[in-house]
């Protein structure tokens, strides 16, 4: 792979962190809501307030929200540069897979033999 393993190695944790399905929804739905309480967050969501807590700041360490003191609450916004660091890890490796893709065709139409003409003869008609 001619990706530097530092790109990697920034993007497996987000990856990590994007997993799993609760913190999937809670990306998605800071990236439509903008900057949310962990009240909001948690409110028509089938796990608790902890939970939701327990999950952002899985998401946090990876560099996907952060969270600011609001009075007496905190409220967590997405991070888009992270999200820009997944997207483009995965803009390489879709381009390696074209490169190779089309690599393979190349080779394929290079080594394909020619279809069998047919033979052009007498005809055994006739006599």
């Amino acid at each position: 792979m001619s990706m530097k393993r530092a790109p990697l190695a920034g993007a497996a944790p987000l990856f990590a962190a994007l997993g799993d399905a609760t913190r999937m929804d809670l990306v998605a739905r800071l990236s439509s809501g903008g900057p949310q309480s962990i009240a909001r967050l948690a409110h028509g969501s089938p796990i608790t307030r902890q939970a939701v807590t327990k999950h952002l700041v899985v998401l946090a360490d990876a560099g996907l929200v952060r969270s600011e003191r609001r009075g007496r609450e905190r409220h967590w916004q997405l991070e888009p540069g992270a999200l820009d660091i997944a997207r483009r890890y995965l803009d390489h490796v879709s381009q390696q897979w074209d490169d190779r893709l089309s690599a393979l065709a190349q080779h394929l139409d290079a080594t394909a033999t020619p279809p069998a003409r047919p033979r052009r003869g007498r005809s055994r008609r006739g006599g």
